[in-house]
């Protein structure tokens, strides 16, 4: 059993996941985000792989990643940032990003990368479920790599139960299908696409993420998920000023 795993079986309800982009405000800044956040109550992480052309991400993070680009991350320096992730750090750590530099890196390598630096599992927003189920399932399986797949209100039934049939983590729900960093409005519509989802009583866990931003809409998400993930506003937080002090005070609002 993955940390992944073992967070959900532990915890039920209110898990608070943050998202932050690797190389961003700092470039050596990766491990002490990771640090201060486990220490300030966070209860999973997901670290950006900062990528040219992120389609899905409003301008906060698109704005983060170029300038850890800039700076000169890479997966080649991530890994090397990463190697003593699990002497600091025991939460649960995925990494998210798109799909080209991994292709680029090689799967199979940064499978094995991931597992030899304690990552526990990986989102891939636009890595095709059939390309991952014929090619690259059983790397990832055995690496101990989880696999989260992504909902959106517009997904299909037949395709939530296939992608809970492949899922050993839990399953990331978009509260839209808009980018990230818009505020998480729960609608009627809203309501009913989240309701629908707990109602087919699937096998894994759900997070909610894109719009959360402020307790009360992380209280919103937990109401209908295990859990919320923050993003933007996370990253908002720590652009400028003292980086501790930034995590600390963000923290605080979902952790008081």
């Amino acid at each position: 059993m993955n940390r992944i795993n073992q967070l959900f079986k532990d915890k039920k309800t209110n898990i608070l996941s943050i998202y932050y982009t690797a190389g961003f405000p700092g470039l050596g800044d990766t491990i002490a985000i990771a640090e201060a956040l486990e220490k300030a109550g966070a209860d999973m992480l997901e670290i950006g792989v900062p990528y040219s052309d992120p389609v899905a991400d409003g301008p906060v993070i698109q704005a983060s990643s170029k300038q850890s680009l800039d700076s000169g991350m890479d997966l080649n320096l991530l890994f090397e940032q990463l190697k003593d992730l699990r002497k600091k750090v025991t939460i649960p750590v995925l990494l998210m990003g798109y799909v080209n530099p991994v292709l680029q890196y090689g799967v199979e390598r940064f499978c094995k990368a991931c597992a030899a630096v304690g990552v526990d599992g990986c989102i891939v927003p636009d890595l095709p479920m059939v390309e991952y189920e014929e090619l690259y399932k059983d790397t990832f399986l055995e690496n101990g790599l989880s696999n989260i797949f992504l909902v959106t209100p517009q997904t299909s039934v037949e395709r939530i139960h296939k992608i809970d049939g492949l899922s050993n983590g839990f399953i990331y729900l978009l509260s839209s299908s808009a980018t990230t960093g818009q505020n998480l409005q729960v609608s009627d519509q809203t309501e009913t696409y989240f309701s629908r989802i707990a109602a087919m009583e699937l096998n894994n866990p759900t997070m909610i993420g894109f719009g959360i931003s402020s307790k009360e809409t992380f209280d919103k998400a937990c109401k209908y998920a295990n859990g919320g993930i923050i993003g933007t506003a996370f990253v908002k937080s720590v652009a400028t000023g003292n980086l501790q002090e930034n995590i600390t005070a963000f923290m605080k609002t979902f952790k008081p």
